[in-house]
């Protein structure tokens, strides 16, 4: 066992010094674990599963689940919620586990299944917070089937503890909600949830305690004019309609509030609103002014996902340069201060979510999505890949590292007229953050009792094997023990 752990030391060390980002998994073409062969076949013949019609989206890591969601944009995906067992002997393209179950993954039944999920977050009370949009099929053919609804999943039990269904006033003609982020308060009563609405140009506050939503309405949600055309991969295309997308939550700042920083798709630039605006249902109206602009981060940065950690360092995709980026948002937010922390022309091509776990551990999946949408995948090649690393590994070496000299987490000042985003003159303040207070008390909402949120802290991943660095293109159901149905 020792020798075991030694092994797998001495292969971070080498992964390390070679790249950062940690290739786990990859696949030319997804596949699910089925109760039996018989029905899978079932599905196969009948187009309820349809192998090359599925792309992962987003992902999500609590303790020993990797969570992968797949949206029904075509015919044949047979759960759109998933997960990949951590703790399960490891495999280098692993199957796909419905998450609660196929049942509860049924396309269309509105009450009690998931028809389409995009992105989801886990919170430090073992919830899974999954919002199912509701559609089936891919502009222009997209139909409703279900209203937008939020469902949260207690992850002791993989019970459903709760289902909302947005109010009408939510909602608008061209709506179409992909992101979610979360705001953690002291107790597991005081969450809320933000969900940007990308074509209806909105942003949507959900309060846990209140059981209700609300709507925001801002001119930076809606899409830049002047960066509407994309390069990816070699192909040249044009999202003008994107709005507002990639979120996330700050650290509480020194007020005990946090900044939500947003950008849409179609854009280069960052904006930022305090959540104790978004908590607020009567600022929905008469709050204009308190939407900021953050600045700009430079050329050809259209991002889609992003995630502010403990530290306050945020880390973004850069779906343009097939790459993660990063900047400290205790620093102006100008190109000088960011960086590219990992980038591959070949492995990386749109990358599409990346998360931080409570281990501090990077997550991040790629999946050639503009090839998918816009032409089509060579399904002989790896197609989707899934990468990880040690937070600190990732961002060492870079103007986004922590220093010493920069105070803790305050939020930042801004200055619309230039693009600043911090004043030069900032004065320290002390930190604020949960760390900093020591352990929290979190009402578990069906048990109840109380929980300290750093009990069950996840662990920094072990890396399972020697998975080879470099690409195959042999695909991967030829190779023995696997179906060949695909071909």
């Amino acid at each position: 066992m020792l020798q075991r752990l030694l092994l797998f030391g001495y292969l971070i060390a080498v992964v390390s010094a070679t790249v950062k980002l940690r290739e786990l998994y990859s696949w030319n073409v997804l596949d699910w674990n089925y109760p039996d062969q018989y029905t899978k076949q079932r599905d196969l013949e009948s187009g309820a599963f349809n192998p090359k019609n599925a792309l992962p989206v987003g992902i999500e890591r609590w303790r020993n689940k990797l969570f992968v969601s797949v949206p029904r944009w075509f015919p044949g995906v047979p759960a759109t919620l998933n997960y990949i067992p951590l703790d399960a002997p490891y495999e280098p393209s692993p199957k796909l586990t419905p998450y609660p179950s196929f049942e509860e993954n049924e396309l269309g039944n509105c009450e009690n299944g998931l028809t389409t999920v995009y992105r989801i977050k886990a919170d430090k009370c073992d919830r899974l917070w999954v919002l199912d949009v509701g559609t089936y099929g891919y502009d222009p053919n997209v139909t409703n089937v279900c209203p937008y609804a939020l469902n949260v999943y207690d992850l002791n039990t993989n019970r459903r503890l709760r289902r909302y269904v947005f109010r009408p006033e939510d909602i608008v003609p061209t709506t179409f909600i992909a992101n979610i982020a979360l705001d953690e308060g002291d107790t597991c009563d005081d969450y809320y949830a933000y969900f940007s609405d990308e074509l209806g140009y909105g942003l949507i506050s959900y309060s846990w305690q209140q059981n209700k939503s609300w709507r925001f309405s801002h001119g930076f949600f809606l899409p830049d004019p002047l960066v509407g055309d994309f390069n990816i991969a070699g192909m040249n295309f044009q999202w003008i309609s994107e709005g507002i997308f990639g979120i996330s939550a700050s650290p509480k700042g020194p007020d005990g509030y946090r900044t939500l920083y947003f950008s849409p798709i179609t854009s280069n630039t960052e904006f930022a609103v305090s959540t104790r605006i978004l908590r607020d249902e009567s600022k929905v109206k008469g709050s204009y002014q308190d939407f900021k602009v953050v600045g700009p981060r430079g050329p050809d940065t259209h991002t889609t996902a992003k995630v502010v950690d403990s530290t306050g360092v945020q880390l973004y995709n850069l779906i343009d340069q097939n790459a993660i980026g990063c900047w400290n948002t205790k620093l102006p937010m100008k190109p000088q201060n960011t960086a590219i922390v990992d980038k591959d022309d070949v492995s990386m091509i749109f990358p599409c979510d990346v998360k931080v776990d409570e281990g501090r551990n990077v997550w991040v999946i790629s999946d050639r999505m503009s090839i998918f949408l816009e032409s089509e995948l060579d399904y002989s090649d790896i197609n989707f890949r899934i990468f990880t690393a040690n937070f600190e590994d990732l961002i060492r070496g870079t103007v986004c590292e922590p220093n010493r000299f920069i105070p803790s987490y305050e939020r930042p000042t801004y200055d619309v007229g230039v693009y600043r985003s911090l004043n030069p003159n900032y004065q320290r303040f002390p930190s604020t953050s949960l760390e900093a207070v020591g352990p929290q008390k979190f009402n578990n909402d069906v048990n109840p009792r109380y929980y300290n949120y750093r009990r069950q802290q996840s662990q920094q991943y072990v890396f399972p094997s020697t998975k080879p660095l470099t690409t195959t293109r042999n695909p991967w159901w030829t190779s023995p023990g696997n179906f060949n149905e695909y071909k």
